[in-house]
């Protein structure tokens, strides 16, 4: 506690640029995991994921049109995922976090804004720095249950890196109760076809990105909700500052373009979710004897959320869950029954291409569907990796 005002003293004094102060948020991340606990990657759990990646997009490569798209193959710990991930969280959560420290501003009455002067200043600089620890904390839990870079169906970490974090695949195979080597291999197999679409499919990075952004772009702050939460706090009590929670002051606004937002990213989670695991399992078939139990179990775990990514949700207000996961799935394995892998992944062409949500509701009719290449030329020549 100690810590975290001496921390928040620091920030006041020196200000830093954005809405979020993330050098706090960093820290109080990694003051979080050094309580809950860091494990070192050991030189055994680093040749066992490089070992599972290597053999995972081996199995990939009859499942998938796309080629390889891993460059280096590492392990994290949890502060590595904290630190590699924070350039792409910072650009989800600026914009929201932005409309937070204005509505903490706009708190200040008219006339009493004039006194302040400077001082003024000292409001979005305590607003940045209570968003940042809060917001540190929300990514040291998510950092503790994160499996790999492309757990949650963002790119966060580097292009073509693939990275699996061993402390949390041991935890969750102990969960499920299935050997630890197995849950490995399933987790690096969902890591390559993740790399593999993110790199081979240029526009999709900045696809996902920009309908994640679109739809934070249309939430509102419950200044009502940030009152109250300014209301329990004590400048006599600093612990009251540390307690201050800010889940709930984010709503997203009930408008015809904030719907349509929504729908675009949910489809544009579940596509991605809905591939992968599509060619997954296609991958994994008879070769894991617990392929069926894994496949299920992550399909819930990723249409739920775990505890903190829904921590995270009531943060943020962003709900990064693939919703429609399992009709993505359905509507990929049946345009591989109908045009086989090279025709299913030539939708990945282009964005006007893909499924829309509509198309989830009868999977076989869009299969089916007459869609004209003739533009793309044959699919032997057609060049899914990035220009030079």
């Amino acid at each position: 506690m100690q810590q975290f005002m001496a921390q928040l003293q620091q920030m006041l004094a020196a200000p830093g640029s954005g809405p979020v102060n993330w050098d706090l948020a960093r820290q109080v991340a990694a003051s979080q995991l050094a309580t809950t606990g860091d494990p070192a990657v050991t030189p055994y759990e680093r040749n066992a994921v490089e070992e599972a990646l290597r053999l995972a997009d081996l199995w990939l490569e009859p499942t998938s049109a796309l080629p390889s798209g891993i460059h280096a193959l590492v392990s994290w710990n949890r502060n590595e995922w904290i630190y590699k991930t924070l350039d792409v969280w910072r650009k989800l959560c600026d914009p929201v976090a932005a409309r937070m420290v204005g509505a903490m501003g706009d708190l200040v009455p008219p006339e009493a804004r004039a006194q302040l002067g400077p001082m003024q200043s000292m409001v979005a600089t305590l607003g940045g720095a209570l968003f940042g620890g809060q917001l540190g904390q929300a990514l040291g839990s998510l950092a503790a249950e994160v499996l790999s870079a492309g757990d949650i169906g963002l790119p966060l970490g580097p292009a073509g890196t693939a990275a699996l974090i061993p402390a949390n695949i041991k935890a969750y195979g102990e969960g499920l109760e299935l050997p630890e080597d197995e849950v490995r291999l399933y987790v690096a197999l969902r890591e390559a076809a993740h790399q593999r679409l993110f790199e081979h499919v240029p526009w999709l990075r900045g696809h996902v990105l920009t309908a994640v952004e679109m739809y934070a772009s249309g939430i509102t702050v419950n200044r009502e909700a940030i009152e109250e939460a300014m209301g329990r706090v004590d400048p006599t009590n600093p612990e009251s500052m540390q307690a201050m929670a800010m889940e709930g002051i984010f709503t997203p606004e009930d408008t015809p373009a904030q719907k349509a937002s929504l729908a675009r990213l949910e489809t544009a989670l579940a596509l991605v979710e809905g591939w992968v695991c599509h060619v997954v399992d296609s991958a994994a078939g008879e070769r894991l004897p617990n392929v069926v139990r894994l496949g299920e179990a992550f399909r819930r775990r990723r249409a739920a959320g775990g505890p903190a990514e829904q921590t995270f949700a009531a943060l943020v207000g962003l709900e990064l869950r693939p919703r429609r996961l399992r009709e993505a799935a359905a509507l990929w394995a049946a345009l591989t029954e109908h045009r086989g892998i090279a025709g299913r992944d030539a939708l990945w062409g282009h964005p006007d291409l893909l499924p829309s949500g509509e198309d989830f509701a009868d999977p076989d009719a869009f299969a089916r569907s007459q869609l004209d290449l003739g533009d793309l030329g044959d699919f032997g020549d057609f060049n899914f990796d990035k220009p030079e």
